[in-house]
């Protein structure tokens, strides 16, 4: 049976992969170091679902002994291990950089001299806050002048430590490809959504929304809530991220700007009002300054990876929003942000 490598995933994105693997006959291997709050409860989870066909490593990324081992006799590695906040990054620089730069270059040099299919998952904040974005205030939403999304050739501009470490460790894959011959790929990803994300204040957005909502919590906006993001489904996400890695060999040295693109928008305060047709009533907002390096508009460009892969988004937002909002309220009643 192959198997497949699946780093951070007990994480969000990782479990919602390592399921769908699973379901499919490929064996998981799992590493993570369960530094996230609440995934814990998607390991045990995934271990109840799969039983002995999910293995568990119980390691950190930046191990360089547990991280050869874990490459061992594996046909593909998906790698999710990472420091996922902004403000987290603006806090402790240093870690930062050593979980997202550090941790996937000693992942990649494990992998050095192998053909192993290799998928990355990068950030949208590599392209910076996007300053010369002509934008318009349209209701509760910034509008752009071009309305394609932001291409895979926009020049990068690092911004936030965050930004710099996710940054240096999207280069170092491509040219990992380049160098080393690994048939590795970048995704520059968007916003996802969906079950078993563990959303808070400085990552996963619209569950921490949602959350907050639930619980009858104040939700705090940073900036005016016009921001607008293009949102894609978990389950869409997936089936990307598969096609990606089967397509590996073929697709080598290519990065990919992954989102719902610009058919799958929405802004934090029409988020609000959606959330207020879910709950019945509106969630109490309270408003605080615009953080550093936030993009007040950032949709992706989708088109390059629909040519390569034939692939599309099929969730629309207020049925992915929906779906979320339903797994929170019944399978994580009592969840903490």
């Amino acid at each position: 049976m192959t198997c497949a490598l699946v780093t951070g995933g007990a994480g969000f994105v990782g479990t919602n992969v390592a399921d769908r693997l699973l379901r499919e006959g490929v064996g998981v291997r799992v590493l993570d170091n369960l530094a996230r709050a609440g995934v814990e409860e998607n390991l045990a989870w995934l271990q109840a679902e799969h039983g002995r066909r999910l293995e568990f490593v119980h390691a950190d990324v930046r191990d360089a002994d547990a991280v050869t081992a874990a490459v061992r006799g594996v046909d593909s590695v998906f790698h999710f291990a990472a420091q996922v906040a902004v403000t987290t990054s603006l806090e402790d620089p240093l870690a930062d950089f050593s979980v997202n730069a550090e941790g996937t270059v000693r992942l990649l040099e494990a992998l050095r001299g192998t053909r192993v299919p290799f998928l990355f998952t990068s950030t949208n904040k590599v392209y910076g806050s996007l300053p010369d974005l002509e934008l318009t205030r349209v209701e509760d939403r910034w509008v752009p002048a071009a309305t394609e999304g932001v291409p895979e050739a926009r020049p990068l501009q690092f911004c936030t430590p965050y930004g710099c470490s996710k940054g240096a460790a999207d280069q170092y894959v491509l040219d990992y490809a380049k160098s080393f011959g690994l048939p590795a790929v970048v995704f520059r990803m968007s916003c996802i959504y969906g079950p078993h994300q563990h959303g808070n204040e400085d990552q996963g957005w619209v569950a921490h929304f949602l959350l907050r909502a639930l619980e009858g919590e104040e939700i705090v906006i940073y900036g005016d809530g016009a921001q607008v993001r293009d949102v894609l489904y978990v389950d869409d996400l997936v089936d990307a991220m598969l096609g990606a890695v089967a397509e590996a060999p073929r697709l080598a040295g290519s990065v990919f700007n992954v989102g719902g693109g610009p058919e799958n928008t929405i802004s934090l305060l029409e988020l609000l009002d959606l959330i207020t047709e879910l709950n019945g009533e509106r969630p109490s907002v309270v408003y605080g300054a615009e953080r550093p390096g936030d993009q007040r508009y950032y949709v992706s460009d989708t088109r390059k990876l629909e040519r390569a892969l034939g692939w599309r988004p099929r969730v629309p937002v207020e049925d992915g929003v929906r779906a979320l909002h339903e797994w929170l309220a019944t399978a994580r009643p009592r969840a903490t942000v």
